[in-house]
């Protein structure tokens, strides 16, 4: 049987003794998915590859994965910013397809189905959403993960605005790189973790997938790179491992606090009680009053606005220990998630409203905007402080 003719989405490459050939699609297209289906048909491969990791494939096959989230455990471990972005970018997917009224992910939904039919084993390529997203945190700084989550947020209200033309030109990008193209312009590197990692990963899992004839189902984005990749030599355990973190970074969470006690000291030294009162009072205001605000912007309880408020002072001054995490515990107590929530989970995301409703991302956004307004009080409070020091020096 002749296999569909698109000359500018099917691409046969040969490795070794493997005949493989690599479809590009989009991620949200119809035309893609059934293309998809078409080319397994008629190809009847020993195995379809698909960009999909174990959880991504998860997510798509089973979909009560959400009701195992523990949202306690996600702020413990320090994740709650980086699941947070994740729940936007499906928010984005999942928006573009309800509009065009096709699942997300339907192109790689029909792969396996198709492969499955056809006898065809499944071969899971991408690497795991989890080691690429924290690959992309560990390479961010503060201002930059700030950037990118209100990007992520603002892209909500830009999906009413995409039409059906507009989603194949996306084969181009991913949704990933679609979203994050202002910040990479800024980080480079970020491109080089999200689609040039990405792509030697991918070549390397589909030359290396059983079989002697092999569909594999990317994104189109990464075709030219898989492309550029297919013979080089790739190590793909150095690709899934997590970066080093920043030393730099590590010292600085250190020396700031530091910095600001010692200022104390010195006030209370050349200045006397008054000066050191006065340092503390910026201090500690300026903390508790911005970590309220960003509490309030999340419409954080009661209670939780005000555990804010008295543990942002003393957290940003102990590197080990955030004022988002104290609120977010607080209000995950407060207002302990139900089943419900979790259930509602992939239908509340597609909305802003919807973020702010459901429990379990309210309590994301509570870590957040705590965090975020701790932060601010810090840059506000340093520079008056050390005016106050240099006013009382001798």
């Amino acid at each position: 049987m002749t296999e569909p003719n698109n000359c500018e989405t099917i691409h046969h490459l040969e490795y070794e003794d493997k005949q493989v050939i690599v479809l590009g699609t989009a991620h949200v297209s119809r035309e893609s998915a059934q293309q998809v289906h078409d080319l397994v048909r008629a190809e009847k491969p020993d195995t379809v590859c698909v960009e999909l990791c174990q959880s991504r494939y998860q997510s798509l096959r089973q979909k009560e994965r959400w009701q195992e989230t523990d949202i306690v455990k996600v702020i413990k471990d320090k994740k709650s910013f980086l699941l947070l972005s994740n729940l936007l970018l499906a928010s984005f997917q999942k928006r573009i397809a309800k509009k065009l009224d096709i699942k997300p992910g339907q192109e790689m939904i029909t792969a396996v189905e198709t492969a499955e039919a056809v006898g065809a084993e499944i071969h899971l390529a991408d690497r795991d959403i989890r080691t690429t997203l924290s690959r992309t945190w560990r390479a961010m700084g503060l201002w930059s993960k700030i950037k990118l989550l209100f990007q992520l947020m603002l892209s909500l209200g830009e999906v009413e605005e995409i039409k059906e033309e507009d989603i194949e030109k996306m084969k181009d990008k991913d949704v990933l790189e679609t979203l994050l193209d202002e910040v990479g312009k800024a980080l480079p590197v970020l491109k080089d973790i999200l689609i040039d990692e990405r792509d030697r990963y991918l070549a390397e899992k589909i030359r290396t997938a059983p079989g002697k004839k092999i569909v594999a189902v990317v994104g189109a984005g990464h075709v030219p790179g898989i492309k550029k990749y297919w013979t080089a030599a790739i190590d793909i355990h150095a690709l899934e491992q997590l970066p080093p973190k920043n030393h730099t970074a590590s010292v600085l969470k250190w020396l700031i606090p530091g910095a600001i006690v010692v200022m104390f000291i010195a006030g209370f030294f050349y200045g006397g009680a008054q000066a050191g009162k006065d340092m503390i009072v910026w201090w500690i205001g300026a903390n508790a009053v911005l970590a309220g605000v960003g509490a309030i912007i999340a419409l954080a309880h009661p209670v939780t606005i005000v555990a804010s408020m008295l543990a942002a002072p003393l957290t940003s001054l102990n590197p080990m220990i955030a004022a988002g995490w104290v609120s977010g515990l607080v209000e995950a107590f407060s207002r302990k998630p139900k089943v419900k929530d979790l259930e509602k989970l992939p239908e509340d995301i597609l909305s802003v409203r919807g973020f702010w409703r459901n429990k379990v991302t309210r309590i994301l956004l509570v870590v957040v905007f705590t965090n975020l307004g701790s932060s601010i009080g810090t840059f506000v409070a340093f520079p008056v402080i050390v005016n106050l020091l240099i006013g009382v020096s001798p």
